[in-house]
């Protein structure tokens, strides 16, 4: 199956909390991403910035064109034990 995130809500300290499409949520930390070089992340940096996240084809985009692949941040949110169930409430 793949996963697209459904739902992405930016939060203080570069994270995104991710809502998937096998109904399970967690929260990506982006902080290291960001800190890394090029021009397509560099604008991120920018709290205003970074919080006009938008989901596109159920990938986390920006309006730079700058995306991250849904299945990769579930991947590794999956491999440190850090997604759960989505709240019914959500």
């Amino acid at each position: 199956m793949l996963i697209k995130a459904l739902t992405c809500t930016p939060l203080p300290r570069a994270r995104l909390k991710l809502g998937f499409s096998d109904g399970t949520e967690g929260v990506v930390d982006l902080s290291a991403l960001l800190e890394s070089e090029g021009e397509m992340v560099a604008p991120l940096r920018e709290p205003a910035y970074f919080d006009r996240v938008f989901l596109e084809a159920g990938a986390p985009t920006w309006p730079n064109g700058f995306d991250l692949a849904p299945w990769a941040l579930h991947a590794e949110l999956k491999a440190a034990g850090q997604l759960e169930a989505a709240s019914q409430n959500a």
